[in-house]
């Protein structure tokens, strides 16, 4: 699916559902079921997403997956749930967190491996704000948002924070290494 096909509808019906996916998780320790033939047929479309709460502007949970295996209405509704109770970096959400946990959703484009050199190869090739990063070295893997460049505004730190996400050290570049890309459409 063509990411610019969501409309401002589109978009906030996908928060709603996020919303509402996390209120029903407070009452019932589940995701919010949908009903896929309520939803228009581009949010029944597969997609992958990653669904980020903040609580005064701090990350509160952040869960998603990088390709797409299911509906997109339903895989916010799943995420959002798991970012609210099963980010094992946070404890579950609690009723009175609820009114003031900002939702923001991102829909991953397709995941495409990139062709490098060197390390100085990769990072050229990088675009800050744009690219998300997922690097694959052995049985180590993590990945990176577009969002994190707000933080790591650097093709250098911000591979150099993946890095050590994934378990290595900055100065590590190991044989064989992968690095694959994609974008995202964001909203709040």
């Amino acid at each position: 699916m063509p990411l610019t096909e969501l409309n401002n509808d589109d978009k906030k019906t996908l928060l709603d559902i996020a919303k509402k996916s996390i209120d029903f998780g407070i009452q019932n320790q589940l995701a919010l079921p949908v009903k896929l033939n309520e939803f228009s047929e581009k949010l029944q479309q597969n997609a992958a997403s990653f669904v980020t709460l903040t609580l005064n502007g701090n990350l509160r949970g952040c869960i998603g997956t990088l390709e797409a295996h299911q509906a997109l209405v339903k895989d916010v509704s799943d995420h959002a749930y798991a970012a609210a109770f099963e980010d094992p970096r946070f404890p579950s959400l609690s009723k009175q967190e609820l009114p003031k946990i900002e939702i923001s959703i991102s829909i991953l484009t397709p995941a495409e491996a990139m062709n490098f050199s060197s390390e100085k190869d990769l990072l050229s090739q990088l675009e800050p704000g744009t690219d998300g990063l997922i690097l694959e070295a052995g049985f180590k893997k993590a990945t990176f948002l577009p969002a994190v460049w707000e933080q790591l505004k650097s093709p250098e730190e911000f591979l150099n924070h993946l890095k050590i996400k994934a378990g290595l050290n900055v100065t590590d570049w190991p044989d064989p290494i992968s690095i694959s890309r994609y974008q995202t459409i964001s909203f709040k």
